[in-house]
């Protein structure tokens, strides 16, 4: 079968990046991996998160060649976000229901069996642009319940004390799947095809399937099993909007994914103005990662600072910096932008991963455990939103360009942010000496 152009000029490349959250390792920081729960649970996500960026290069790889629409990807993206923004709700007040543990277990047995059978249809060579969609879009479904439980039940495997460690951790799985994923998947299916990029997903969340059988998490006793579903989700929102700084910093995560952060599933488009070929838009992505793990490194020294809600929103200023930069690049087109981008993309990540690990860590630290699902739930509804943002962007480019589109979306960041920094002094003056006094004195999750 031929293969076609493979820059697929989608809308949607990544869940991101991301993951999840950023954190910080070195030596002293990898103190997480001491407790044999954590360490097995953080062993067994590199397989499902490895196989998510797999799948993500896959499925818009798979629509393009079949459609060689933009279009088509589009809906590709819609559905990879839309459904899962929806679910988590329901996810989060799930997973502060039952046991973390078997509905991580079913969601990843489920996946698996999803890709399956997408890799069977494309070996048989009888899949179409409908099934692959349709197939996303219950991937989606699925990961609006893993979500909130594979955020919620990391703490149950640790100290409080060892939060900064495990959030570190958990990115690390992302970041580094990010950068060598992509560059894996191209060579499979160089090698064979797209089914067989499929099939190894399939295996990948099959193993943390295996992982999680053997897991072994102390129950935990929560009220929130008394009520109704939708008493739950209420009880959640209810939390979020009358706690002024879990209310900025979840709203600062949904908009700087929405309006900021959209120069990624953009990155085609960024790599045709800069006049690079398919090995050039893989660097492009690739140095995104490697910014991101530089950033899980830096942000580390933070945790302890008096000034850390200000070193947070500090960093989500300069990241900002940064894709205007990166934007006047790639439309200026001068001599060696590429090399310029490559600087300036793997300067924006460090400051956007130091942003995010901070955000995640204090709401990891701050929230009651009988609302973790729920409200770390919410928080990840952030990472659903990329495709979304990258649609508003990708508007406004078509009235212009990509380097317009972004400069204008990622004003609407900056105005709110420079508002925050502003007005709301409780998030500014966040210090982390009385989180981490905090989290020392308290018992551990379980």
């Amino acid at each position: 079968m031929q293969r076609r152009h493979p820059a697929f000029k989608a809308f949607w490349y990544s869940r991101p990046s991301f993951p999840a959250s950023d954190g910080f390792v070195l030596a002293h920081q990898f103190t997480a991996l001491r407790h044999k729960q954590f360490l097995k649970f953080w062993l067994g996500s590199f397989t499902s998160v490895g196989a998510t960026q797999l799948q993500i290069m896959g499925l818009g790889w798979l629509v393009y060649e079949l459609s060689s629409s933009s279009l088509s990807l589009g809906y590709l993206g819609a559905a990879a976000g839309l459904p899962a923004i929806v679910t988590t709700l329901f996810g989060g007040a799930l997973a502060d229901q039952i046991d973390k543990r078997m509905l991580l277990i079913v969601t990843s047995v489920l996946i698996a069996v999803l890709l399956a059978l997408l890799a069977y249809l494309d070996w048989a060579g009888i899949v179409q642009v409908w099934q692959v969609i349709a197939i996303a879009g219950a991937i989606s479904v699925i990961t609006g319940f893993d979500w909130p439980a594979r955020q919620s039940i990391f703490p149950s495997l640790i100290e409080r004390k060892d939060m900064m460690s495990a959030v570190a951790l958990t990115t690390v799985i992302w970041q580094a799947t990010r950068m060598v994923m992509p560059a894996l998947g191209g060579l499979i299916i160089a090698i064979s095809d797209t089914w067989l990029l499929f099939a190894f997903c399939s295996a990948g969340f099959f193993l943390m399937f295996l992982i999680l059988l053997t897991l072994k998490v102390a129950p935990s006793s929560n009220a929130a099993t008394q009520q109704s579903t939708r008493r739950q989700i209420v009880e959640g929102i209810r939390f979020i909007m009358t706690n002024r700084n879990f209310l900025i910093l979840i709203s600062l995560s949904y908009a700087v994914f929405f309006f900021a952060s959209s120069y990624m599933p953009l990155m085609p488009a960024f790599a045709d103005m800069l006049n690079v070929d398919e090995k050039g838009y893989g660097y492009l992505l690739s140095i995104t990662g490697v910014g991101a793990v530089i950033g899980t490194v830096i942000s580390g020294s933070l945790q302890k600072s008096p000034r850390l809600g200000l070193a947070m929103l500090l960093s989500a200023l300069i990241f900002c910096v940064f894709v205007y930069l990166f934007a006047l690049v790639c439309w200026l087109g001068i001599a060696g932008a590429f090399y310029f981008a490559l600087g300036i993309l793997f300067s924006a990540s460090i400051f956007s991963s130091i942003f995010m690990v901070t955000t995640t860590t204090i709401l990891q630290l701050e929230v009651p455990e009988q609302l973790r699902g729920r409200v770390m739930g919410f928080h990840g509804i952030s990472y659903s939103l990329f495709p979304l943002g990258a649609l508003l962007v990708g508007t406004i480019a078509n009235e212009s360009n990509p380097s317009v589109g972004i400069s204008i979306s990622t004003t609407i960041f900056v105005a709110y942010l420079l508002w925050v920094l502003v007005t709301q002094p409780g998030t500014r003056k966040i210090d982390g000496r009385a989180l981490t006094e905090k989290a020392a004195q308290a018992t551990p999750f379980s």
